[in-house]
C-alpha cells in the first residue's frame, strides 16, 4: 500500500478479530529486552505484550548488529486510558481548527492516537519502541518519541523527508529486523509496530486479527501519549 491508511480507516475496523486467547507476558522478566520506564504506571502494565509480540521482538533483537538494542518503552494500554488520550488529543485539534468536522477530527486524531475501539495497545498487540546502544543510550531517529505530527511538523512520519541520514539509517535498521519478524508499522509513527491486531491483519493479508481489546489493572493517567 503506496497510501497511508489511518486507523480511523473504515477498512481497519471491518478486520473481523477472532481472539486466541493467548495471555499478556511481563517482557521486563528475563532481562532480555532493554525497557524504559518514562512510561511507566502504578501497576506496571505498560510493560505488558502477548506473548506472540514479545517473542517477536526477541527474535527481531537478535538480528541487529553488535552493539545495538531495541529499546522497549511502551505496550498495553488499557481500553479507558487510550479512550482519555483520543478525546484529550481530540479536543487539541479542535481548539486549533474549529473549522474541522467531526470526521476530519476524527481521522487527523487518529494519526496520533489510535480510536479506542481498534486501538493495538489495548490488545495488546502493540509495541512503541525504538534503539540504543550498549549502554542503553538512545540512537537517533530523528525525532523525540510521541512527538505528534503538529510539533514535529510530520517528521514524526516513518518516511518523512528531511531527517539525517544517520537518523534515517536508524529507522531503516529498525523496520528491516521488525518486519522481519513479522510486525507492521503505523506509518504516522515510526515508532509503533504491532503484530495480531486489525490493523496488522490488513496490512499483511490476514482475513482476521488475532488478539482483540483486554483489561487488567488501570495504570495512572499520563500528559500525553501516541498510538
Amino acid at each position: 500500500m503506496n497510501q497511508i491508511v489511518l486507523m480511523s480507516d473504515p477498512e481497519v475496523a471491518a478486520i473481523p478479530v477472532v481472539e486466541c486467547g493467548e495471555g499478556l507476558v511481563d517482557v521486563r522478566r528475563g532481562g532480555s529486552l532493554l525497557v524504559d520506564t518514562r512510561e511507566q504506571d502504578a501497576a506496571g502494565v505498560f510493560a505488558y505484550l502477548r506473548e506472540g509480540v514479545l517473542n517477536r521482538l526477541l527474535h527481531a533483537q537478535t538480528l541487529l548488529p553488535p552493539g545495538v538494542r531495541l529499546l522497549f518503552v511502551e505496550g498495553y494500554r488499557p481500553p479507558a486510558l487510550q479512550r482519555e488520550y483520543f478525546e484529550e488529543y481530540a479536543d487539541q485539534l479542535r481548539a486549533a481548527h474549529p473549522e474541522w468536522t467531526h470526521r476530519q477530527i476524527h481521522s487527523a486524531t487518529s494519526r496520533y492516537v489510535s480510536p479506542p475501539d481498534i486501538a493495538p495497545h489495548s490488545a495488546g498487540a502493540a509495541v512503541d519502541l525504538t534503539l540504543a546502544d550498549a549502554e542503553g543510550r538512545e540512537l537517533d531517529l530523528g525525532t523525540p518519541m510521541n512527538a505528534d505530527p503538529e510539533e514535529s511538523a510530520g517528521a514524526c512520519y516513518t518516511d518523512a523527508p528531511g531527517i539525517s541520514e544517520e537518523a534515517r539509517g536508524h529507522r531503516k535498521l529498525l523496520g528491516s529486523v521488525l518486519t522481519a519478524a513479522g510486525l507492521v508499522n503505523y506509518p504516522t509513527e515510526w515508532w509503533h509496530w504491532s503484530f495480531g491486531d486489525r490493523y496488522w491483519a490488513l496490512l499483511s493479508g490476514h482475513a482476521k486479527a488475532l488478539y482483540g481489546p483486554t483489561d487488567v489493572s488501570p495504570v495512572r493517567a499520563r500528559p500525553s501519549d501516541s498510538g
